[in-house]
């Protein structure tokens, strides 16, 4: 791999996965890739999201002009060189293991062969493709971590770097592993994640790169059954990141949490997509995802998928997202997608909605002594406080609060606050 590594455990030999499921992993381009191509078609949306492209060969995604649906949100003409095959960069990676978890680097066949999810987009693709191997994390089964693994990349700045990071969670494992991304860098990532039956993973994914950063992630999850995954992403800094968490199940009653926590800056254009495909009986999913803008070109993205087939019954899932604006000519794209291919389901809903400070909840911290900043400051820590409090380990609650509150500290707010909020819903 292209990255430095300084770990607190010797590299072992690679183990066989404890959980493989070849139907959850195909490694084949799925029905629908003929719509990808550089012919009108391209620009045609999938009428499924189960018809969108999955693979391992770099040759099944063209390069995105930016008017493919899953790129019409992002700035594509400034990530040219992520999404170009070949990298001479580098990030320096620092590890710490709790005593038993230990990591070793495989080849992309070896990596296959645990199961993982192939590649939903162009930049995952030649992340994996041109990592040269994969760095495997392994948490041993039955494993009960009190403190969590941390591994920590920093960018350096310079050429385009790829990385394919694969944790494997042994069964009825409980751990926390918390990926924090800093310095200056262009990076593309793939994140492969696999959890074996019964285990309880958490992973916090923290994004605060420096203003001039580029980041493409894909973070992919195979929930092992009766197992839970949580996925947690912090998003501060970067000039543009875009982070794809994506789950599937490899048997019934799996359940997966995405949350995410987002402030975008004047210049930032931050995004998150996420797409829980539930293809297995008895599992529940739960996407929450909030931002917060500040600046006349902070821009944000959020879409969020979910598919249940139609072996999926007793399916229970929603997906939440909600936009708070602090500035004028900050702009927040949300788009929550449902689709539903049964109906012998527990229940499936989605909502969004975007929109200025209250008013009311103003005039009442303001009645009270409290500048109009600071009274604007507690209600941004109020708004992200339930995403915060999902967050394991107190410590880490504490890690991130501090980050948004540094983030806070910076902030100048310009946004009339004399009228009614102008706020867009959408619920279902």
């Amino acid at each position: 791999m292209s990255l430095l590594a300084d770990t607190t455990t010797d590299t072992p030999e690679t183990q066989q996965s404890e959980t493989t499921v070849p139907d959850a992993a195909p490694t084949a381009t799925i029905p629908g890739a003929s719509a990808h191509t550089d012919s009108a078609a391209a620009f045609v949306p999938d009428q499924s999201r189960a018809e969108r492209t999955a693979s391992f060969d770099v040759a099944d995604f063209p390069l995105p002009s930016g008017r493919e649906e899953d790129w019409r949100f992002t700035p594509v003409k400034k990530l040219r060189d992520l999404l170009a095959e070949g990298a001479a960069g580098r990030l320096d990676l620092s590890t710490q293991l709790p005593e038993g978890v230990t990591t070793s680097t495989v080849s992309a066949a070896d990596a296959r062969g645990l199961g993982i999810l192939p590649p939903q987009d162009r930049a995952a693709v030649v992340a994996a493709a041109a990592a040269d191997g994969a760095l495997l994390l392994d948490i041993p089964a039955e494993a009960e971590l009190d403190e969590p693994i941390r591994l920590s990349l920093a960018g350096q700045g310079g050429e385009p770097v790829h990385g394919h990071l694969v944790v494997r969670a042994g069964r009825f494992s409980k751990a926390t592993v918390v990926v924090e991304h800093t310095g200056s860098g262009r990076y593309s990532q793939l994140v492969s994640v696999v959890t074996g039956d019964g285990s309880d993973l958490t992973v916090v994914s923290v994004q605060r790169w420096a203003d001039d950063a580029q980041h493409l992630a894909q973070h992919d999850a195979l929930v092992g059954r009766d197992a839970s995954y949580k996925h947690v992403s912090v998003t501060l800094g970067g000039e543009v990141v875009r982070v794809n968490s994506n789950v599937r199940y490899a048997g019934p009653g799996g359940d997966a949490t995405l949350l995410g926590v987002y402030f975008a800056d004047s210049g930032q254009h931050l995004e998150h997509r996420s797409y829980i495909d539930h293809n297995a009986a008895h599992c529940k999913s739960r996407a929450t995802y909030k931002g917060a803008l500040q600046g006349a070109t902070a821009r944000t993205v959020w879409v969020g998928d979910v598919l249940i087939r139609a072996e999926a019954e007793g399916t229970d899932t929603y997906e939440l997202n909600r936009n708070l604006i602090l500035t004028d000519g900050a702009r927040a794209d949300s788009v929550p997608n449902l689709e539903i291919e049964t109906g012998e389901i527990e229940g499936a809903g989605h909502a969004s909605a975007t929109g200025r400070f209250d008013d009311l909840q103003l005039f009442y911290l303001q009645s009270r002594g409290i500048s109009e900043d600071e009274a604007k400051r507690l209600v941004v820590r109020g708004f992200f406080a339930d995403i915060i409090r999902e967050i394991p380990l107190a410590d880490l609650r504490d890690e991130v609060t501090a980050a948004i509150e540094e983030e806070l500290a910076s902030t100048a707010y310009a946004a009339p606050t004399q009228h009614t909020p102008s706020t867009t819903n959408k619920e279902n």
